[in-house]
């Protein structure tokens, strides 16, 4: 019989160090590693190092010292879907993020593929300031999508929505982490403990330092509830 290949992890961080100057150390020999797609959460109380965490993977920070190693290209979900969807209408904005070297009509097929995928078929004309906050978060991650990300980080991305909203966000991804063809990694902050019964792992992030993965059900029941999120590096 003809051994199995070996998954390689979608992501992995070895010794990873961050400073913000001062002696203000975000990140202390931080190690992570995802086994396989999936749904992953982390959990951790404001300045524990997570956001700043995010951004190093996805190349918007340097680190001091360390390695992050990527298997496919990230995408950065932020909290507030208004920080990152630029242009006035759902197509002109998906258009940016698209890979080089496709005609016409490629564009024009990838941007309805991803809106299809979010629950926004159709929007391309849509202006974005028409949208409900669970829509433009839906159009952030169509972004994602269009632009042939495999690794979704996603920084809060339901914190400032409504409960309905907080759902179809948390679902869409659980969606498109488990599809049968070509599922997706995500790496998702979260302080809203009850989202913990939808990820495939868990670990507590303190002091810049993540803990092991282990069931989000066993993580909801060692944390007291945590303050809400806000801005955090």
């Amino acid at each position: 019989m003809t051994p199995s290949a070996a998954v390689v992890p979608p992501l992995s961080i070895e010794g990873l160090h961050f400073g913000w100057g001062q002696g203000r150390n975000a990140l202390h020999n931080c190690r992570l590693q995802i086994p396989g797609p999936g749904l992953w959460m982390l959990v951790g109380s404001n300045g524990s190092g997570k956001s700043t965490l995010l951004r190093l993977i996805a190349g918007l920070l340097t680190p001091a010292e360390g390695r992050i190693t990527c298997q496919g290209r990230p995408a950065l979900v932020f909290q507030n879907p208004d920080h990152q969807l630029l242009l006035p209408s759902c197509g002109s904005d998906l258009q940016l993020g698209l890979p080089e070297g496709l005609d016409d009509g490629e564009r024009a097929e990838r941007v309805a593929s991803a809106l299809a995928q979010v629950g926004l078929p159709g929007l391309q004309q849509r202006p974005i300031h028409s949208l409900s906050g669970g829509q433009k978060q839906r159009l952030a991650i169509a972004g994602a999508l269009a632009s042939a990300a495999t690794l979704l980080l996603l920084d809060e991305p339901t914190a400032l929505l409504d409960p309905d909203s907080q759902r179809d966000v948390l679902e869409l991804i659980h969606r498109l982490c488990h599809r049968s063809t070509s599922p997706l990694t995500a790496l998702w902050i979260t302080h809203r403990l009850e989202e913990l019964e939808r990820c495939d792992g868990a670990a507590r992030m303190e002091g810049g330092a993540i803990g092991p993965w282990q069931s989000g059900e066993s993580l909801r029941r060692s944390l007291a509830p945590l303050p809400a999120g806000g801005p955090e590096r």
